[in-house]
């Protein structure tokens, strides 16, 4: 049975305030806590990105709502931190996403509302990308806003996500096949370009071809709105889960991985393929 409750929003912000007074005390009589910078937090925080990431793979609702708690303990930790040094804290972290988002929903009617952008209503977009396309547009003028197009993608986020996002990005202002099957001729471009790198054995120039090849794939995804790092994170846990039965396959035979031929280890490999969800 659903344990769910409702809570009012009232109920919500008492929560929230008790989660504050916690790291407040946290700050001031946990020896750790007290040492902590924007720098000891920073690899913190990324695992718990990674870890709430895990969890919304796998659509585990009980570890998504521990782990997005753990994600919100470093938004209010960073935030304490910045009150402390008298730069923000977290009211105005709440203030300035609630103008950002006031701000890029243009075609929103926020007449009436404490930080009304009092801009000239928009006309309403017909779907979600042609929000995105408008909330391009939307961050050029912002104040605070990015300079170029692309200044906004993160420097630190992996490969493959940043690819997505560049790709998506240039989409958001024109830059994109007309035709989405257009693509196939760039793939198969960019692939042959690798066969003949490769063929050389000239490891610089393979280098770059593979990345033009797979920065190929990815708009190709993209085009049909698939997502690539999602894609490839199933097929990394499907190859563990085979390579988990085949070993766990050889221990029963009494047996090292390294004792089976290639062709025993694809006959259990196969059998493996039967269990994939």
């Amino acid at each position: 049975m659903n344990s769910f409750k409702h809570h009012t929003k009232e109920e919500k912000m008492q929560a929230f305030g008790r989660l504050l007074d916690v790291q407040d005390r946290l700050r001031n009589e946990c020896p750790w806590d007290r040492k902590q910078t924007n720098e000891s937090l920073r690899p913190n925080t990324i695992e718990e990105v990674y870890e709430l990431c895990d969890a919304l793979m796998k659509c585990d609702d009980k570890e998504i709502c521990k782990e997005l708690g753990d994600v919100m303990e470093h938004v209010v930790f960073y935030a304490l931190l910045g009150e402390e040094k008298e730069s923000f804290d977290i009211t105005d972290v709440c203030d300035k996403l609630r103008h950002k988002l006031m701000f890029r929903h243009s075609f929103i009617d926020w007449t009436g509302w404490e930080g009304d952008p009092k801009s000239e209503l928009a006309e309403a977009p017909i779907d979600s990308s042609e929000v995105e396309m408008t909330w391009e547009q939307m961050k050029q003028k912002e104040k605070d806003g990015n300079k170029t197009v692309l200044s906004g993608v993160p420097a630190a986020l992996p490969s493959l996500i940043k690819a997505y996002r560049i790709q998506d990005k240039a989409r958001n202002v024109g830059f994109d096949w007309k035709h989405k099957e257009d693509v196939w001729d760039k793939v198969r471009e960019e692939f042959g370009e690798l066969e003949v790198e490769l063929n050389k054995e000239d490891v610089e120039n393979s280098t770059r071809e593979l990345g033009d090849f797979i920065f190929s794939i990815i708009n190709a995804a993209r085009l049909y709105h698939l997502n690539p790092d999602n894609a490839l994170e199933l097929t990394n846990q499907k190859f563990i889960n085979r390579f988990g039965y085949v070993e766990s396959k050889c221990k029963e035979m009494g047996k090292d991985l390294k004792d089976l031929t290639l062709e025993d280890m694809d006959k259990l490999w196969n059998e493996a393929k039967k269990f994939d969800r």
